[in-house]
């Protein structure tokens, strides 16, 4: 009598092997390999007629793979499906239930597990359940509003701008966002102001005191100008000089919560400078699993994808005795805070943290990569510092006034370090050392010397993609499933590029949002979005009908796409053509766009393939050498204005020179929103557009 065999069926190869040494010989395990049905590439797949049903066919390739697992299911007696513990994962159970024909014999049940550690696996077997449907049915909903869009409006863009585009339904919100603080920048004129420090003499103290103007006793007050700095200063020369107020006080900064999907992507993009991508791809072989010298292959950290910070009581209390253990009782934060978001969380899962905290980085370091080692040291000392008890600081706060005016100082220093002896937050810097002098309110101060400085307001920032995953979480744009591929689309598609951790927009990203404001407002409203998101998670909470979601989104979609034909059939960018004669067969050459933006063509094509860079004049003579200035792109598609006679000729300007001269110093200047800026760094001069 052979043994009873049961089958496991996962979603990744790379966890095959960790999962079979967990169960022994009584189970057969294998991979579905991701989705094994789908929607159709060929057509829409979605039945408006007949209640918007989809239409799901094998995925290619995916044949040979189902019919193995076929053999298996007839062997065994009981089937576990075991994929990711999201709605994807459960979407992938339920195709794997109806393509395996699972249902008709009733021997298959749903398994999750949030980590891929024995006690996990073995602990799942006795919860498993039935599929769960609305956790599916929020899938299908996603998948199926997302085929709307991208198969609705993708073929206006090839009609209108060019073959190969794409529009979707999360990433067309976020191109906007881009192009709305690309806008915002470009318009920006900075605004000059002036910040004061002075340094105070005080009876029994060797080393002087060192200030920053405040303003008055009363409000906050901005320096405008050097004459208003001078003024101030000068008026002061003749003022009483007295301590106002000093005191000694104490502040904590309580430690971080373990990482999200988010948080996690944002931090090691800041401090690893990691993509998006590349974090999700190196947590993954962390979660699968990897061979650990004296622990056999197993996983290191928690499932990647959550918007949870909770933890659950195991890890709880090992991480508190660890804690213990290596830094001392002092150290262990007694009572537990958990992050109370107003929205929604798919909180059947736990924070990221690692599977066995006793595995700290030093022990793992020789079994892994250097960036699977970097990124499981922040996950690991990120967990270990949300369990610790707060850094708490002594503090000193100095007020000085100088007649009506105020200067403020303050100190601080560290009294007992927290969680700061095991991770340290980015922005946290060292502060001020603490005076070692007793300063007192009736000691005597005078004013030694007084400096003033000049700044610049400064534009709002460039997104990076750690501040754009920031800006999408806090929007309710996307899921943590989402944030990564996303971002990796839109700078694919080139509508976005990369330079040095900033994205900016291309010129094709500014004709695909221009189209898609003007074309499909509500595709790209951020509000819209978020509250396709929430109904999405009211689908997986079994509170809205999928289908109620999916058959009131596509009639306004069809509607506004029927629209947009016709109107935008007039925007049908024409091949211009140009004075430029191919030098080839003789023809004009024509204006077309590439994947890098415009180039000259030659018409007589595919006879004569000749093509050149084309430069769009604006008019303007360069300011340093009179020939014509011209539109360029850098590498990466960043569109900026330089000399047609480069390299001879170095000017270059991301802002579009005018033609006109700066009164006051005799540069150029550049239009910046409805202003002309002087391109001067230090000039300041401004003019109306007219």
């Amino acid at each position: 009598m052979s043994m009873a065999k049961n089958l496991v069926i996962l979603e990744s190869p790379a966890k095959v092997k960790t999962i079979k040494k967990f169960l022994g010989s009584n189970y057969e395990v294998m991979a579905s390999n991701g989705h094994v049905r789908d929607l159709p590439k060929s057509q829409l797949g979605i039945d408006i007629e007949h209640d918007y049903e989809p239409k799901y066919i094998t995925i290619r390739g995916k044949g040979d793979l189902l019919a193995k697992l076929r053999k298996e299911v007839k062997k065994a007696d009981k089937v576990y499906l075991a994929t990711d513990p999201d709605r994807e994962g459960e979407a992938i159970s339920w195709h794997l239930e109806k393509a395996l024909k699972l249902e008709d014999n009733k021997k298959s049940r749903r398994i999750t597990f949030n980590e891929i550690t024995k006690n996990a696996v073995k602990a799942s077997l006795k919860q498993a359940r039935e599929i769960d449907m609305n956790l599916v049915n929020a899938q299908q909903a996603r998948r199926m509003l997302d085929r709307m869009v991208g198969y609705s409006i993708s073929p206006l863009l090839w009609a209108k701008v060019k073959r190969g585009l794409s529009a979707g339904r999360v990433q067309s919100v976020v191109l906007r966002l881009i192009c709305e603080r690309e806008n915002e920048i470009n318009k920006f004129i900075p605004e000059e102001y002036w910040t004061m420090e002075a340094d105070f003499s005080i009876k029994g103290m060797k080393k002087p005191l060192h200030a920053n103007f405040y303003g008055t006793a009363k409000e906050k007050q901005t320096i405008h100008s050097k004459q208003e700095m001078e003024e101030i200063k000068k008026e002061m020369e003749s003022l009483p000089v007295s301590l106002a107020e000093v005191k000694n006080g104490e502040r904590t900064r309580k430690p971080p919560f373990p990482f999200t999907t988010s948080t996690m992507q944002q931090e090691a993009g800041k401090v690893l400078n990691f993509s998006t991508q590349k974090t999700m791809r190196i947590a993954q072989q962390l979660y699968e699993g990897l061979e650990i010298k004296g622990h056999g292959t197993i996983g290191l950290i928690t499932y990647l994808r959550t918007d949870s910070t909770r933890i659950s009581e195991e890890a709880e209390k090992a991480c508190k005795d660890y804690i213990e253990k290596t830094y001392g009782e002092l150290y262990v934060n007694k009572k537990v805070t958990t992050k109370n978001t107003g929205k929604k969380i798919q909180d059947a899962h736990e924070a990221i943290r690692p599977t066995f905290v006793e595995l700290s980085p030093v022990l793992v370091k020789e079994s892994l990569s250097r960036d699977q080692f970097r990124l499981y040291q922040l996950i690991w000392k990120r967990f270990i510092a949300s369990r610790m008890e707060s850094v708490v600081y002594e503090t000193l706060s100095i007020k000085i006034d100088v007649g009506t005016y105020r200067f403020t100082s303050s100190f601080s220093k560290v009294k007992f370090d927290g969680y700061h002896c095991v991770y340290a937050e980015e922005e946290e810097k060292q502060e001020a050392g603490m005076i070692s002098a007793e300063i007192k309110k009736e000691s005597e101060i005078s004013l030694k010397q007084i400096e003033g400085k000049q700044h610049f307001t400064q534009p709002p920032a460039h997104f990076t993609e750690s501040s754009l995953v920031k800006t999408m979480e806090e929007l309710g744009i996307g899921r943590p499933s989402t944030y990564a591929p996303t971002i990796t689309t839109i700078i694919a598609r080139r509508y976005v590029a990369k330079e040095n951790k900033n994205l900016y927009v291309t010129e094709l990203g500014e004709i695909v949002n221009q189209i898609m404001e003007q074309a499909f407002p509500t595709i790209v409203d951020m509000n819209f979005t978020a509250n396709m998101e929430g109904l999405l998670d009211a689908v997986e909470a079994g509170n809205v009908s999928w289908k109620a979601v999916v058959s009131n989104f596509y009639p306004d979609l069809a509607e506004a796409v029927e629209k947009a034909q016709k109107e935008l059939s007039e925007v049908k960018i024409e091949d211009e053509v140009t004075e430029v004669v191919c030098e080839q067969c003789g023809k004009n050459m024509v204006i077309k766009y590439g994947p890098h933006g415009k180039f000259l063509a030659c018409p007589g094509f595919p006879d004569c393939r000749n093509t050149k860079p084309y430069f769009e004049k604006i008019g303007v003579s360069c300011p340093k050498c009179g020939k014509e200035v011209v539109i360029k792109k850098t590498k990466k598609g960043r569109r900026y204005f330089g000399c047609e006679n480069s390299p001879e000729c170095d000017f270059m300007s991301w802002q579009k020179p005018s033609g006109k001269k700066c009164p006051v110093c005799g540069e150029i200047l550049v239009e910046k929103g409805n202003k002309l800026v002087c391109i001067g760094e230090t000039c300041g001069y401004k003019e109306s557009k007219e």
